[in-house]
């Protein structure tokens, strides 16, 4: 009976660890796509472009239904820390597995 246990018990491990890198492998998929993207609007973030079309909607220069949270002061530089803090917790989980798995 243990033996039959410990089988069902590896083949759950098993079917939750494809999924969970099935779905790890999609969302760097998806990560890598939007590097593009992100590396544009971290580019635009304090350039001179930026502080320009910032004060032009701080002036009332902008239309009032123009979606522009890309100027307020904090959501930018919110996503930059949250894609840092993502990038060292990557580096750690990837760091940890070579060293324990001896790959």
């Amino acid at each position: 009976m243990e033996q039959i246990e410990r089988i069902r018990d590896m083949e759950s491990c098993l079917d939750a660890s494809e999924k969970a890198i099935r779905e790890l492998s999609e969302a760097l998929s998806a990560y890598e796509e939007a590097q593009l993207q992100y590396r544009k609007l971290s580019d635009y973030y304090g350039s001179d472009q930026w502080m320009q079309d910032y004060a032009d909607d701080e002036a009332g220069k902008l239309p009032r239904d123009l979606k522009r949270g890309v100027l307020s002061e904090d959501g930018v530089y919110d996503l930059i820390t949250e894609n840092r803090e993502l990038l060292v917790r990557m580096l750690r989980l990837v760091t940890t597995a070579l060293e324990t798995d001896g790959l």
